[in-house]
């Protein structure tokens, strides 16, 4: 059945954690990814866009809400929601410290919050919520990546490495649920998942690369047009950040696709026993997917 997850495959439960503290109110550099502006203008501007986004997933699949029969799957729900819910009030603080720099950071998520309340009124549940499934994917394959190759964070801030780690961490826990209410409730096909897909492949960058425009702009960064090159060889040159994600963001494409057959999990399970070992402490689990 198209979705459905093999025997030998098992999810990981979703941990209800409360948002780390990472100390982002600290002496953090502007361009905290080793000094590199686009670098860390490509995390910042994702930054901006998680707040409203992650309301819109929540909303997306608590639209199905009243719809699902299976228990487990409303607790994993609940538990997405909760998840989602503090990497909104996260980044809400990470957009503020982006926001002093001289960034438009509320216009920004103005003009981002019109585009979603546009979808939510003049598309069909089913179709936001493919876009949501599509996006979980997303997010969920860079933080597979991320941590497969933890490499790519050395030279960042340990403080916004931690973050992000911490995010990814449940993307990952929590990345079949919507794809799951998208399926076995909502009904969704083939046709309508991978629509979504191509859909939120084209709007997520595009959006993510036009607040960087706006940040490099606001940073005076000498000679934007070199940035962008260098930059965009990093994401999807020869083993760029990006490329490295194909073979798994192409698996989307496949009728029997579910979150659940792909993704490494070994850095996964190392972070989250390092967490609990240190009484929560995101930073020292963050910190021990680079040491190994």
């Amino acid at each position: 059945m198209d979705g459905s997850i093999p025997p030998e495959q098992t999810r990981q439960n979703i941990v209800p954690r409360k948002g780390p503290d990472f100390g982002l109110d600290g002496d953090i550099a502007r361009h905290w990814f080793g000094g590199d502006a686009f670098k860390t203008r490509f995390f910042d501007a994702m930054s901006l866009l998680f707040p409203d986004g992650e309301r819109f997933f929540i909303q997306c699949v608590r639209d199905y809400r009243d719809q699902i029969r299976d228990p487990e799957l409303l607790a994993q729900v609940k538990e997405f929601t909760y998840q989602e819910g503090q990497h909104g009030m996260v980044h809400t603080m990470y957009n503020e410290r982006i926001a002093r720099q001289g960034v438009a950071v509320d216009k920004v998520t103005k003009l981002l919050r019109g585009v979603l309340d546009w979808e939510r009124s003049k598309l069909s549940a089913s179709w936001t919520l493919s876009f949501t499934a599509a996006a979980e994917h997303m997010t969920a394959i860079m933080a597979h990546s991320f941590m497969k190759h933890p490499e790519v964070f050395e030279k960042a801030d340990p403080r916004i490495r931690a973050l992000y780690v911490w995010h990814g961490v449940e993307e990952i826990e929590h990345k079949a649920v919507a794809y799951d209410v998208m399926k076995k409730v909502a009904k969704v096909g083939y046709l309508q998942r991978v629509l979504g897909m191509m859909y939120l492949s084209i709007v997520f960058p595009l959006h993510t690369f036009m607040i960087m425009n706006h940040m490099l702009k606001v940073d005076a960064v000498p000679n934007r047009f070199g940035t962008w090159l260098r930059g965009l060889w990093w994401l999807y040159g020869v083993g760029g950040v990006m490329t490295r994600l194909m073979p798994h963001y192409l698996a989307y494409y496949l009728p029997g696709y579910h979150p659940w057959k792909a993704g490494q999990m070994d850095s996964y399970e190392r972070w989250r026993s390092t967490f609990e070992r240190n009484g929560g402490d995101a930073i020292a689990a963050s910190e021990a997917l680079l040491i190994a």
